[in-house]
């Protein structure tokens, strides 16, 4: 097999000359990603529901259109293998933080709640984008994806999958912090409010399963739970997690409609006889949570597997960021986040009613 490729000057490059050329993009993403996982320690901001991925992303917007353009040579590739690699591999062992136990904890209404709310969300997605705001099919997709199952990693998870842009996601994981954060204060207001004048009879549990069905970011259904109590917090994260197992049968799913769509309409992306294109780091994704369901790695192997997908989810947003144009997300309009807004009011809306009415059906 050969080993090298050619520089930009048209010579040979080892695979050393490769990964040394990457050293400073990498150095670059992990001095952002450090940054924004030390700011989501301080309360002010982690109670906000604002997690380190989502402050990459923001520091790396910052840094990427002002002092990024003038050293993105020497960066692009440590920058393109972080967004690429580094992403995938983030993708898989995210399935660390969850186990098939988690369904008992929900029950089947819970599973069933969240299967409901995730393709609803997301098909309602497609035709509001799509059909009456002319959007960008990846954009719709990517919006879609992170309001109905888990915010930016979803986002991220389902970008090679729709072949977003860094603009698309930029855009989508924007959407996610808005509206994620307006649901981490509104929700415990409203259960307080209905508390206060009586109007459901909702109890803390069921106030968590809808946390965690309806919420886009892990961290901010957390911040969301805990604003009520203890049950209501760990009930929600469980909701939220069965919500987050989700993810790998979406992008499976996901893969084989796109492929047939692009039969059906003639679109070909160069691979021969439109082969769908299944995504291997979600088959990794649903092993590895498979993996830790059985119980055979130690609590510190599985801790220390969790805080690694941390820094590597962080890195990925962060060179999301660095390559983010903001004339670019600016070209993109309102339309998004009136896509995003009329998706949080049916979380809202249609998320309760479900809510509700899925129980008394077990």
């Amino acid at each position: 097999m050969n080993t090298t490729t050619l520089s930009a000057a048209g010579q040979p490059q080892s695979w050393m000359q490769k990964a040394g050329a990457m050293v400073p993009g990498l150095l670059l993403a992990g001095v952002i990603a450090a940054a924004a996982t030390w700011l989501a320690q301080f309360p002010a901001i982690k109670n906000n529901g604002l997690s380190a991925l989502t402050l990459a992303i923001l520091i790396g917007l910052v840094i990427g259109n002002t002092v990024y353009p003038s050293i993105a040579s020497q960066c692009s590739s440590g920058i393109a293998f972080t967004k690429a690699r580094l992403l995938r591999a983030g993708i898989v062992l995210y399935g660390l933080r969850l186990t098939f136990q988690d369904i008992g904890h929900v029950g089947m209404a819970g599973v069933v709640i969240d299967a409901l709310v995730l393709s609803s969300t997301f098909l309602l997605a497609q035709w509001i984008g799509q059909k009456l705001l002319g959007m960008d099919k990846r954009t719709t997709l990517l919006v879609g994806a992170g309001s109905s199952i888990c915010g930016a990693a979803a986002v991220l998870a389902t970008e090679p999958v729709a072949k977003g842009r860094a603009e698309d996601v930029a855009v989508a994981v924007a959407t996610v912090v808005v509206f994620g954060t307006v649901g981490t204060f509104l929700y415990p207001a409203l259960f307080h409010w209905n508390a206060e004048y009586g109007w459901l009879n909702v109890s803390a549990q069921q106030y968590g399963v809808f946390v965690g069905s309806t919420i886009h970011e892990v961290a901010q259904v957390v911040a969301a739970g805990e604003a009520i109590g203890s049950q209501a917090a760990d009930t929600a994260v469980i909701a939220k997690m069965v919500r987050v197992m989700m993810l790998a049968p979406f992008l499976l799913v996901l893969s084989m409609w796109l492929s047939r769509s692009d039969r059906k309409s003639g679109v070909s992306d160069g691979q021969a006889g439109g082969k769908i294109t299944i995504p291997w780091f979600a088959l990794g994704f649903v092993l590895m949570a498979g993996f830790n369901s059985l119980d055979l790695l130690p609590k510190e192997v599985v801790n220390a597997g969790i805080q690694l997908d941390n820094a590597l989810l962080a890195l990925a947003m962060a060179a999301l960021g660095l390559t983010t144009h903001i004339r670019a997300v600016r070209a993109a309009g309102t339309k998004p986040l009136i896509l995003a807004l009329a998706l949080f009011v049916w979380l809202l809306v249609a998320g309760l009613a479900l809510n509700l009415w899925i129980p008394t059906l077990f």
